[in-house]
Protein backbone atom coordinates (compact mmCIF):
# COMPACT_ATOMS: atom_id res chain seq x y z
CA UNK A 1 0.00 0.00 0.00
CA UNK A 2 2.69 2.13 0.98
CA UNK A 3 4.49 1.41 -2.10
CA UNK A 4 1.46 2.83 -4.45
CA UNK A 5 1.19 5.64 -2.75
CA UNK A 6 5.04 6.84 -3.15
CA UNK A 7 4.37 5.83 -7.03
CA UNK A 8 1.47 8.27 -7.24
CA UNK A 9 3.00 10.90 -5.40
CA UNK A 10 6.10 10.32 -8.00
CA UNK A 11 3.91 10.29 -10.89
CA UNK A 12 2.16 13.63 -10.20
CA UNK A 13 5.65 15.21 -8.92
CA UNK A 14 6.76 14.19 -12.61
CA UNK A 15 3.90 15.70 -14.05
CA UNK A 16 3.75 19.34 -12.35
CA UNK A 17 7.28 19.29 -13.77
CA UNK A 18 6.54 18.29 -17.34
CA UNK A 19 3.67 20.98 -17.01
CA UNK A 20 5.88 23.63 -15.09
CA UNK A 21 8.75 22.98 -18.21
CA UNK A 22 5.76 23.22 -20.68
CA UNK A 23 4.64 26.28 -19.52
CA UNK A 24 8.26 28.16 -19.11
CA UNK A 25 8.93 26.86 -22.95
CA UNK A 26 5.43 28.28 -23.97
CA UNK A 27 6.63 31.64 -22.59
CA UNK A 28 10.04 31.41 -23.49
CA UNK A 29 8.93 30.85 -27.37
CA UNK A 30 6.50 33.73 -26.59
CA UNK A 31 9.05 35.97 -25.76
CA UNK A 32 10.84 35.38 -28.48
CA UNK A 33 8.31 35.79 -31.04
CA UNK A 34 7.12 38.87 -29.62
CA UNK A 35 7.73 41.38 -32.33
CA UNK A 36 9.79 44.53 -32.08
CA UNK A 37 8.25 47.91 -31.68
CA UNK A 38 8.86 49.88 -34.48
CA UNK A 39 11.33 52.11 -34.30
CA UNK A 40 10.13 56.15 -33.58
CA UNK A 41 10.56 59.01 -35.95
CA UNK A 42 13.99 60.62 -35.58
CA UNK A 43 15.50 63.62 -37.42
CA UNK A 44 16.04 67.84 -37.36
CA UNK A 45 14.12 69.57 -39.53
CA UNK A 46 14.17 73.41 -40.52
CA UNK A 47 11.76 75.17 -40.93
CA UNK A 48 10.97 78.80 -41.95
CA UNK A 49 8.30 80.79 -41.40
CA UNK A 50 6.63 83.98 -41.51
CA UNK A 51 6.90 85.71 -38.81
CA UNK A 52 3.07 86.61 -38.17
CA UNK A 53 2.98 82.43 -37.40
CA UNK A 54 5.68 82.52 -34.81
CA UNK A 55 3.36 82.36 -31.91
CA UNK A 56 1.19 79.64 -32.97
CA UNK A 57 4.13 77.60 -34.19
CA UNK A 58 6.18 78.14 -31.12
CA UNK A 59 3.37 78.40 -28.30
CA UNK A 60 1.29 75.46 -29.50
CA UNK A 61 2.03 73.68 -33.12
CA UNK A 62 5.57 72.54 -32.56
CA UNK A 63 4.91 71.09 -28.50
CA UNK A 64 1.58 69.85 -30.27
CA UNK A 65 3.74 67.78 -32.78
CA UNK A 66 6.54 66.64 -30.32
CA UNK A 67 4.13 64.69 -27.92
CA UNK A 68 3.56 62.19 -31.21
CA UNK A 69 7.30 62.81 -32.14
CA UNK A 70 9.00 63.24 -29.41
CA UNK A 71 12.64 62.76 -31.34
CA UNK A 72 12.06 64.78 -34.11
CA UNK A 73 13.45 68.42 -33.57
CA UNK A 74 11.92 70.89 -35.12
CA UNK A 75 14.23 74.21 -35.63
CA UNK A 76 12.43 77.51 -36.50
CA UNK A 77 13.70 80.39 -39.04
CA UNK A 78 10.62 82.77 -38.16
CA UNK A 79 10.73 86.83 -40.46
CA UNK A 80 9.25 88.39 -43.35
CA UNK A 81 8.39 86.45 -45.79
CA UNK A 82 10.78 88.28 -48.28
CA UNK A 83 13.83 87.66 -46.30
CA UNK A 84 13.02 84.01 -46.25
CA UNK A 85 12.98 84.23 -49.63
CA UNK A 86 16.16 85.96 -49.90
CA UNK A 87 17.73 83.86 -47.60
CA UNK A 88 16.31 80.15 -49.06
CA UNK A 89 17.66 81.81 -52.79
CA UNK A 90 21.26 82.50 -50.72
CA UNK A 91 21.51 78.91 -49.37
CA UNK A 92 18.87 78.52 -46.18
CA UNK A 93 18.13 74.63 -46.30
CA UNK A 94 14.54 75.11 -44.90
CA UNK A 95 13.05 71.56 -45.86
CA UNK A 96 9.70 74.03 -45.11
CA UNK A 97 8.46 76.99 -46.25
CA UNK A 98 5.74 78.88 -45.06
CA UNK A 99 5.37 82.25 -46.19
CA UNK A 100 2.33 85.25 -45.40
CA UNK A 101 1.71 85.69 -49.43
CA UNK A 102 1.87 83.58 -52.56
CA UNK A 103 4.04 86.40 -54.18
CA UNK A 104 7.20 84.75 -52.42
CA UNK A 105 6.50 81.08 -52.73
CA UNK A 106 5.81 81.14 -56.54
CA UNK A 107 9.12 82.89 -56.83
CA UNK A 108 10.87 80.23 -54.84
CA UNK A 109 8.59 77.99 -57.15
CA UNK A 110 9.58 78.66 -60.29
CA UNK A 111 13.46 79.10 -58.95
CA UNK A 112 13.28 75.30 -58.31
CA UNK A 113 14.01 75.90 -54.43
CA UNK A 114 10.24 74.66 -53.47
CA UNK A 115 8.35 71.93 -54.73
CA UNK A 116 5.44 73.00 -56.34
CA UNK A 117 3.43 70.09 -56.28
CA UNK A 118 3.07 70.18 -52.73
CA UNK A 119 1.93 73.67 -52.27
CA UNK A 120 -1.54 74.52 -50.40
CA UNK A 121 -3.09 77.74 -49.71
CA UNK A 122 -3.45 77.10 -46.15
CA UNK A 123 -4.33 79.59 -44.17
CA UNK A 124 -6.09 83.48 -44.61
CA UNK A 125 -5.37 86.77 -42.16
CA UNK A 126 -7.06 90.33 -42.26
CA UNK A 127 -5.19 93.19 -42.62
CA UNK A 128 -5.68 96.33 -39.67
CA UNK A 129 -5.14 99.08 -38.48
CA UNK A 130 -3.86 99.19 -34.83
CA UNK A 131 -2.85 101.81 -32.29
CA UNK A 132 -1.93 101.70 -28.86
CA UNK A 133 -4.02 100.56 -26.18
CA UNK A 134 -2.79 103.97 -24.00
CA UNK A 135 -2.72 106.21 -27.65
CA UNK A 136 -5.01 109.34 -28.01
CA UNK A 137 -5.41 109.36 -31.64
CA UNK A 138 -7.45 111.33 -34.22
CA UNK A 139 -7.16 108.59 -36.95
CA UNK A 140 -10.31 106.20 -37.22
CA UNK A 141 -9.67 104.59 -40.51
CA UNK A 142 -7.32 104.00 -43.13
CA UNK A 143 -8.89 106.57 -45.23
CA UNK A 144 -7.17 109.74 -42.12
CA UNK A 145 -4.15 107.48 -41.41
CA UNK A 146 -2.24 110.43 -42.79
CA UNK A 147 -3.37 112.50 -39.40
CA UNK A 148 -1.29 110.04 -37.38
CA UNK A 149 2.51 111.69 -36.08
CA UNK A 150 3.60 108.26 -36.51
CA UNK A 151 2.90 105.60 -39.02
CA UNK A 152 4.94 101.91 -38.87
CA UNK A 153 4.37 99.64 -41.48
CA UNK A 154 6.55 96.67 -43.07
CA UNK A 155 8.35 97.36 -45.94
CA UNK A 156 7.01 96.80 -48.71
CA UNK A 157 10.69 95.06 -50.51
CA UNK A 158 10.25 92.35 -48.49
CA UNK A 159 7.36 92.20 -46.25
CA UNK A 160 3.92 91.35 -47.32
CA UNK A 161 2.30 92.81 -44.55
CA UNK A 162 3.94 95.91 -45.76
CA UNK A 163 2.76 94.99 -49.43
CA UNK A 164 -0.91 94.70 -48.92
CA UNK A 165 -0.63 98.16 -46.83
CA UNK A 166 0.99 100.08 -49.80
CA UNK A 167 -1.74 98.07 -51.97
CA UNK A 168 -4.59 99.70 -49.29
CA UNK A 169 -3.26 103.05 -49.38
CA UNK A 170 -2.76 103.25 -53.02
CA UNK A 171 -5.80 102.55 -53.58
CA UNK A 172 -7.36 105.35 -50.90
CA UNK A 173 -4.86 107.88 -52.46
CA UNK A 174 -2.63 108.04 -49.83
CA UNK A 175 0.71 105.88 -50.22
CA UNK A 176 2.96 108.12 -51.73
CA UNK A 177 2.43 110.80 -49.20
CA UNK A 178 2.84 108.00 -46.42
CA UNK A 179 6.08 106.19 -48.07
CA UNK A 180 7.68 109.23 -47.27
CA UNK A 181 7.64 109.45 -43.50
CA UNK A 182 6.37 106.17 -42.61
CA UNK A 183 8.94 104.06 -40.46
CA UNK A 184 9.13 100.31 -42.62
CA UNK A 185 9.91 97.73 -39.81
CA UNK A 186 11.48 94.46 -41.45
CA UNK A 187 8.80 92.45 -40.60
CA UNK A 188 5.64 92.35 -39.03
CA UNK A 189 6.62 91.41 -35.63
CA UNK A 190 8.64 94.93 -35.52
CA UNK A 191 5.66 96.98 -36.69
CA UNK A 192 3.48 95.77 -34.22
CA UNK A 193 6.04 95.89 -31.04
CA UNK A 194 6.98 99.75 -32.36
CA UNK A 195 3.08 100.62 -31.73
CA UNK A 196 2.90 98.46 -28.63
CA UNK A 197 5.58 100.56 -26.92
CA UNK A 198 4.58 103.82 -28.80
CA UNK A 199 7.26 104.41 -30.89
CA UNK A 200 4.39 104.57 -33.79
CA UNK A 201 0.91 106.15 -33.53
CA UNK A 202 -0.82 103.80 -35.49
CA UNK A 203 0.56 100.52 -37.78
CA UNK A 204 -0.49 98.35 -40.14
CA UNK A 205 -0.16 94.86 -38.81
CA UNK A 206 -2.34 91.47 -39.43
CA UNK A 207 -5.76 90.72 -37.20
CA UNK A 208 -3.60 87.50 -35.66
CA UNK A 209 -1.02 90.01 -34.46
CA UNK A 210 -3.16 92.54 -33.10
CA UNK A 211 -5.01 89.73 -31.15
CA UNK A 212 -1.78 88.17 -29.81
CA UNK A 213 -0.83 91.92 -27.88
CA UNK A 214 -4.92 92.82 -26.97
CA UNK A 215 -3.70 94.10 -23.63
CA UNK A 216 -1.11 96.77 -25.07
CA UNK A 217 -3.07 97.93 -28.70
CA UNK A 218 -6.92 98.14 -29.73
CA UNK A 219 -7.62 97.95 -33.53
CA UNK A 220 -8.65 100.59 -35.16
CA UNK A 221 -10.02 99.61 -38.06
CA UNK A 222 -9.77 96.33 -40.39
CA UNK A 223 -8.95 97.51 -44.48
CA UNK A 224 -11.48 97.96 -46.85
CA UNK A 225 -12.73 95.56 -49.07
CA UNK A 226 -12.75 97.54 -52.05
CA UNK A 227 -9.18 98.76 -51.38
CA UNK A 228 -7.09 95.32 -50.96
CA UNK A 229 -7.93 92.51 -53.65
CA UNK A 230 -4.90 90.43 -53.30
CA UNK A 231 -6.34 87.96 -50.64
CA UNK A 232 -4.50 87.67 -47.16
CA UNK A 233 -3.06 84.08 -48.54
CA UNK A 234 -0.25 82.22 -46.41
CA UNK A 235 0.44 79.15 -48.50
CA UNK A 236 2.63 76.45 -47.28
CA UNK A 237 5.25 74.21 -49.13
CA UNK A 238 7.95 71.55 -48.76
CA UNK A 239 11.82 72.64 -50.10
CA UNK A 240 12.51 70.65 -53.83
CA UNK A 241 15.29 68.89 -51.99
CA UNK A 242 14.96 67.82 -48.23
CA UNK A 243 17.58 65.02 -48.51
CA UNK A 244 17.65 62.98 -45.45
CA UNK A 245 15.17 64.95 -43.47
CA UNK A 246 12.12 63.60 -45.75
CA UNK A 247 10.03 60.99 -43.40
CA UNK A 248 9.99 63.73 -40.47
CA UNK A 249 9.58 66.91 -42.90
CA UNK A 250 6.73 65.18 -44.29
CA UNK A 251 5.18 63.99 -41.53
CA UNK A 252 5.43 67.33 -39.92
CA UNK A 253 3.90 69.09 -43.43
CA UNK A 254 1.04 66.31 -42.84
CA UNK A 255 0.42 67.17 -39.28
CA UNK A 256 0.25 70.87 -40.54
CA UNK A 257 -2.57 70.16 -42.72
CA UNK A 258 -4.74 68.05 -39.87
CA UNK A 259 -7.68 69.08 -38.28
CA UNK A 260 -5.41 69.55 -34.66
CA UNK A 261 -3.42 72.29 -36.29
CA UNK A 262 -6.37 73.42 -37.94
CA UNK A 263 -8.04 74.01 -34.62
CA UNK A 264 -4.67 75.82 -33.19
CA UNK A 265 -4.42 78.40 -36.37
CA UNK A 266 -7.96 79.36 -35.46
CA UNK A 267 -7.59 79.45 -32.12
CA UNK A 268 -4.64 82.63 -33.05
CA UNK A 269 -7.29 84.14 -35.37
CA UNK A 270 -6.43 82.63 -38.48
CA UNK A 271 -9.21 81.26 -41.43
CA UNK A 272 -7.79 77.70 -42.28
CA UNK A 273 -8.56 77.57 -45.91
CA UNK A 274 -7.31 73.46 -46.20
CA UNK A 275 -6.70 70.93 -44.11
CA UNK A 276 -6.94 66.88 -44.54
CA UNK A 277 -9.65 65.22 -41.81
CA UNK A 278 -12.90 66.15 -40.37
CA UNK A 279 -12.80 69.34 -38.30
CA UNK A 280 -12.50 68.52 -34.23
CA UNK A 281 -15.50 69.45 -32.61
CA UNK A 282 -17.79 68.79 -28.93
CA UNK A 283 -15.40 66.83 -26.74
CA UNK A 284 -12.77 66.50 -29.06
CA UNK A 285 -12.20 69.73 -29.29
CA UNK A 286 -12.21 70.48 -25.25
CA UNK A 287 -9.38 67.69 -25.21
CA UNK A 288 -7.53 69.39 -27.56
CA UNK A 289 -7.86 72.95 -25.78
CA UNK A 290 -6.53 70.72 -23.07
Amino acid sequence: MKMRIRITALVVILLMALLYIGCGGAADSAQTQAPEPEPTLQGEILIAVAASLQNAFEGDLIPLFNKEYPDVKIVGTYDGSGKLQTQIEEGLAADLFFSAATKQMDALIEGGFIDGATVVNLLENEVVLIAGTDIDTAVTGFENIDEAAGIAIGDPASVPAGQYAEEILTSLGSWDEIEKRASLGTNVSEVLNWVAEGSAEVGIVYMTDAASMEDRVRVIAVAPEMALKTPVVYPVGLSADIGGQAEAAEAFFSFLKSPEAAYVFTGYGFKTLYMEGPPITGSMADQQAN
